[in-house]
């Protein structure tokens, strides 16, 4: 049996757009040539790319100068923003874009950055048990009853988070991953993946040329193949 076909998606990342004028003008011009995503990265230092406007009012910026193009994060840093913000910042914007907002998180991998801002840079292993949590958070938050959690990094306490996103049952979620485990963390719980070369533990991302190469990329795929209804990217 054929598994179900799955239509391209083409998405651009401003990563240069700095001023107004040029983010809403960039936003319009990738709608009128059809594209279907507009993504903006989370970053507070410059790093290997430019200098980043703040993703969430960005993102509805882009959103209120567009009508059809979805708008999204490639992707929040889960350590940037408490879940019980940012399920609340994610519905407002999928409110507000009416339907539109399309939610990237990851675990997060810049040390430099951490270091900058002040927040701890914990272990791998940490950091993504942190963000398997607040997965969970996310999904509860954005349901229609109060939720509770307790985990080993967040707690919830009865919670019935407003807004609700007009997407139920909540934004498609985007997980940005590169290695075994978090690849297999976005099979489990994303919609759409992010195939990415792999985090390193001194908070860099790998320059190895096979992470790129297709055999590398067919090894992550069958990591992933088990969720079985995601889309790649």
């Amino acid at each position: 049996m054929m598994s179900k076909q799955r239509a391209f998606r083409f998405g651009v990342i401003d990563e240069s757009s700095l001023s107004r004028e040029q983010w809403v003008q960039q936003a319009q011009k990738v709608e009128q040539l059809g594209y279907a995503t507009f993504l903006i990265r989370d970053h507070f230092i410059q790093g290997d790319f430019n200098h980043q406007l703040a993703p969430t009012p960005a993102i509805m910026a882009a959103a209120d100068a567009t009508k059809e193009l979805h708008i999204g994060s490639l992707v929040f840093s889960n350590d940037y923003r408490h879940p019980a913000m940012l399920a609340k910042e994610a519905a407002t914007l999928d409110l507000l874009s009416g339907g539109r907002f399309e939610l990237g998180i990851g675990a997060g991998w810049l040390k430099d950055e951490y270091e900058q801002t002040g927040i701890p840079f914990d272990p791998p292993a940490q950091r993504v048990a942190r963000l398997q949590e607040t997965l969970y958070i996310l999904k509860g938050l954005f349901a229609e009853k109060p939720f509770t959690f307790s985990g080993s990094y967040y707690h919830i306490s009865n919670l019935d988070s407003f807004p609700k996103p007009v997407q139920k049952p909540y934004p498609p979620l985007l997980i940005g991953a590169g290695a075994k485990r978090m690849l297999s963390l976005a099979a489990q719980e994303a919609d759409i993946i992010g195939i990415l070369p792999k985090a390193l533990t001194n908070g860099t991302i790998s320059d190895e040329p096979t992470e790129r190469f297709a055999t590398t990329i067919a090894q992550k795929v069958e990591w992933i193949r088990p969720g079985g209804r995601r889309t790649l990217r």
